[in-house]
């Protein structure tokens, strides 16, 4: 089976384009970057929610059982989405304690992955 393939990126290829452009502070590792003056990023995706690159993730991971065509491949699907949610949850409370202004950021920003529901 041939998978289609676009000329233009993904919506969720686009999110996490968007933030590694909006925050020069993105990493794989949940840590205060003191030593680079990390800030609270409020620009592109981060005006909508507060972890935009895990939102893109998901989004992107529920797409690969529709490409695939196989309703077994949400069962690895999920369980990628339960372990973002997780990480997501513990980076924010690492953040609220260690990042100055992010609690403020936070109240301003009410939602973690999607807008309107958490």
């Amino acid at each position: 089976m041939k998978l289609k393939q676009g000329k233009e990126d993904s919506t969720a290829i686009k999110i996490m384009k968007g933030v590694v452009r909006e925050n020069a502070y993105a990493s794989d590792v949940v840590r205060i970057q003191e030593d680079r003056g990390h800030t609270v990023c409020t620009t592109g995706p981060y005006r909508y929610v507060r972890h935009p690159m895990y939102a893109g993730v998901i989004l992107f991971v529920l797409c690969f059982p529709l490409s695939l065509g196989s309703l077994y491949s949400f069962i690895p699907a999920s369980l990628i989405i339960v372990l973002f949610i997780i990480r997501t949850s513990l980076e924010d409370k690492t953040l609220l304690e260690e990042l100055p202004g992010y609690k403020e950021y936070a109240q301003k920003v009410r939602y973690r992955l999607l807008p309107g529901v958490w």
